[in-house]
């Protein structure tokens, strides 16, 4: 009989890596999850082979590969605010740096590198795809410059060095098992627990979580080495996300559109309050810059390339407001 195919997948017990090993298993591959130490466990499988490791310890890398067929690296710091912008640079750069040096060495034969729309340049008349990458010097904060800090290592490594990479730039992804939340579950959360009474209007694509998953799968499969790939879903509008939000909580959808000069004074005060508490703050300056542009964007390529698909976002949604349901996130 022939042995399964063996995956590592790193950020395996959030909200993006869960579901890439979900998918992975489905698939009848052995799945290796690399953890820290402080990783909430809720989201892991116990048929999974679970692993402590560290994107800032080398040697926990190469521990954590050996005997690995496949990498798929999903790991980041996803956060649009730290009080050291710095960490969110070392995880996401030095870190993928480190991964894809260790897994060279360890003759991974395939590796899907999980990017982000935020690696791409919005702002003109149609939704962007993967002809318009953003340059370093015009990205807005810490975390797109950490992906696309990161997207242009791997693309580099994949050139110079024949690392077998893919790269994937997923949308906004929203669907269950967002544990931690990230900053677009919390909008959810806080859209159904009736705590926004107000929003700034912009757009952005939305995909099920699971259809993410799904991608990585197909970009292993049949993605070029060194290619990018959108896997997105719905272009929408915030102010129909929030309706439809509260159409299924049975509350009254916000309907007062801040300006943005008005909503990047409050997400200022959020920071300042962020600095005291240790909390991220809801808004902040880098997301209402960013909010002034609809961040909509074309999957054809990974339609037409890896056989896409996406459900309607309008599932994702549901989803999401069941499983924080059924979690405790909502009372």
């Amino acid at each position: 009989m022939t042995a399964p195919e063996t995956v590592l997948v790193t950020g395996a017990s959030g909200f993006v890596g869960s579901a890439i090993a979900n998918a992975a298993r489905a698939r009848g591959w052995r799945v290796r999850a690399l953890v820290r130490v402080t990783s909430p466990r809720r989201n892991l499988n116990p048929a999974d082979e679970i692993v402590i490791g560290d994107l800032n310890d080398r040697a926990s890398l190469a521990a954590a590969l050996k005997g690995m067929n496949y990498l798929f690296h999903a790991a980041a710091d996803y956060r649009l605010w730290a009080a050291d912008p710095g960490e969110i640079m070392r995880t996401n750069v030095d870190g993928t740096e480190r991964l894809m040096n260790e897994a060279l060495k360890a003759g991974v034969e395939r590796i899907v590198y999980t990017s982000s729309v935020a690696t791409l340049r919005v702002g003109e008349p149609d939704p962007a795809d993967e002809s318009r990458p953003m340059a370093l010097d015009d990205a807005v904060g810490a975390y797109k410059r950490s992906k696309i800090g990161a997207e242009r290592l791997v693309e580099a490594m994949a050139r110079q060095c024949g690392l077998p990479a893919v790269i994937v730039n997923p949308s906004t992804p929203i669907g269950p098992c967002d544990i931690r939340p990230t900053p677009t579950g919390r909008i959810i959360l806080e859209a159904a627990r009736g705590r926004l009474p107000a929003f700034v209007e912009t757009g952005l694509n939305f995909v099920h979580v699971d259809d993410v998953a799904d991608g990585h799968i197909a970009a292993l499969e049949r993605g070029r080495i060194g290619e990018r790939y959108i896997l997105g879903g719905d272009n929408v509008p915030l102010s129909q996300l929030l309706a439809e939000i509260a159409a299924l909580v049975r509350r009254r959808a916000p309907t007062i559109r801040l300006p943005h000069e008005l909503a990047y004074a409050f997400a200022s005060a959020a920071e300042i309050r962020a600095r005291f508490s240790g909390r991220e703050p809801l808004a902040t300056r880098d997301g209402v810059r960013l909010s002034r542009q609809h961040m909509y964007f074309n999957d054809s390529k990974a339609r037409a390339e890896l056989g896409h698909r996406s459900r309607p976002h309008a599932d994702g949604l549901a989803d999401a407001i069941a499983w924080f349901t059924a979690a405790g996130y909502l009372k």
